[in-house]
């Protein structure tokens, strides 16, 4: 009998990027990688990126830069986002944003690395409220 808990594979599941002009990001990425990016009926200031790609590639969201400086957001799968966030910060980095649940869907985190990169920590949950 094993005795091995069962492990979530932290592969990147979402990216997310940020623009100033989302209309001009949205013609440049579509013509360079020939992704199809749609607005979301239930969020208009958000659209979602479908890559197409018949492997394991991740989709992704477009939207309006919030931030100076805000950069590409990798959404990272994890077991759990509590216990994933608390291991940022005993290894040096930081949470920015704690968990949040997208209805339905899961529970996300934005964090920082030790060098000040941010990613953000995915928990798949359909319980989630």
């Amino acid at each position: 009998m094993s005795t091995s808990k069962k492990k979530t594979a932290a592969g990147i599941v979402w990216f997310e990027i940020p623009a100033d002009k989302p209309e001009r990001a949205r013609t440049f990425y579509s013509k360079l990688f020939g992704w199809k990016i749609n607005p979301l009926p239930a969020m208009p200031d958000y659209q979602h990126i479908d890559t197409g790609g018949a492997d394991a590639s991740p989709n992704g969201g477009l939207m309006k830069r919030k931030l100076p400086g805000q950069s590409i957001t990798n959404y990272v799968n994890v077991a759990s986002v509590a216990k994933s966030a608390a291991l940022v910060e005993k290894l040096g980095g930081k949470v920015c944003v704690s968990k949040m649940a997208v209805p339905q869907m899961g529970y996300f985190a934005v964090c920082q690395d030790t060098e000040g990169n941010t990613f953000a920590l995915w928990e798949r949950n359909e319980k989630a409220k």
